[in-house]
């Protein structure tokens, strides 16, 4: 949000709303603060970000699933731009293949209104006091996967080369309404998956691979028990089998002599000396 706020210098924040309060009260806010884009984000379960685009109070209005966001601190791009310059937009080609695309582009490039002195998205109007006149850099909208990939490219004057700046976020459409924030349906991702129907489903893939692993022990276990099947002997396997030699065994009856031991030659060296040195202790 902050970063958007950096990218948009003609926006004007407000205060984090209530849970208990409804959406319709942003309306309101928008009207106090003399604006008719506003752009909403709402977290759920700290892991889940939604955004909300609304042209308010008439709409229509679009809400996202925002997903893979890296912010201008973490990226640390090389790119950079003048803080207030106003943006080139540029649209994937499939923007005006369908209708809800078509919608989305307008609600995104109604920035290029001249004159225009109202709050608008994704960019500083034309002749704004707090804009530059400059043109520096390009949002780049692109549609991959059935989702909207947003970035920020630096114009490079020389060879007109784009070297990204940040950030960096993935738009998952899941749905547009007819007013601002709520009314009529007029579109609704069919490819939209919520995130805790995806954490669901890799709980269950996480648990039916450990159900795999404990079946295959217990099929093992079980085949462990199993009395091994009796193969029938044989008559022909001792054909070529040779009987050794029978040796007779010899037993003694006679306890054997004991061997004899060497006595070490040095053990009476070693007590006349140390009798020598007691001696010599005494006398001295």
């Amino acid at each position: 949000m902050q970063d958007l706020r950096t990218l948009m210098p003609h926006s004007k924040a407000d205060t984090k709303m209530d849970r208990k309060d409804k959406l319709f009260i942003i309306n309101e806010v928008c009207e106090i603060k003399n604006c008719n884009k506003c752009i909403f984000f709402e977290a759920k379960k700290k892991q889940d970000l939604y955004m909300w685009l609304s042209n308010t109070p008439q709409g229509p209005s679009a809400k996202f699933l925002v997903q893979n966001i890296h912010t201008l601190a973490e990226l640390k791009m090389t790119g950079n731009c003048l803080r207030g310059s106003r943006p080139l937009l540029s649209f994937d080609p499939t923007f005006d293949k369908e209708p809800h695309y078509a919608l989305l582009k307008e609600l995104f490039i109604q920035i290029f209104r001249k004159g225009c002195l109202s709050l608008q998205i994704f960019s500083t109007p034309q002749y704004h006091p707090k804009s530059q006149p400059f043109v520096d850099h390009v949002f780049t909208f692109t549609i991959t996967d059935k989702r909207i990939w947003f970035r920020n490219y630096q114009i490079i004057e020389e060879d007109a080369s784009l070297v990204e700046i940040g950030p960096r976020f993935v738009l998952n459409l899941i749905k547009i309404f007819q007013g601002s924030f709520g009314g009529p349906t007029l579109y609704e991702n069919p490819y939209y998956q919520s995130p805790n129907m995806h954490r669901r489903l890799i709980r269950l893939s996480m648990a039916a691979k450990f159900r795999e692993k404990q079946q295959v022990k217990e099929v093992q276990k079980i085949k462990k028990k199993e009395t091994k099947m009796l193969i029938e002997d044989d008559p022909t396997e001792t054909v070529f089998e040779t009987p050794a030699e029978e040796k007779l065994m010899e037993v003694q009856l006679v306890k054997p002599e004991p061997k004899a031991t060497l006595k070490d030659k040095r053990k009476p060296r070693k007590i006349e000396r140390k009798r020598q040195k007691k001696l010599f202790r005494i006398e001295a």
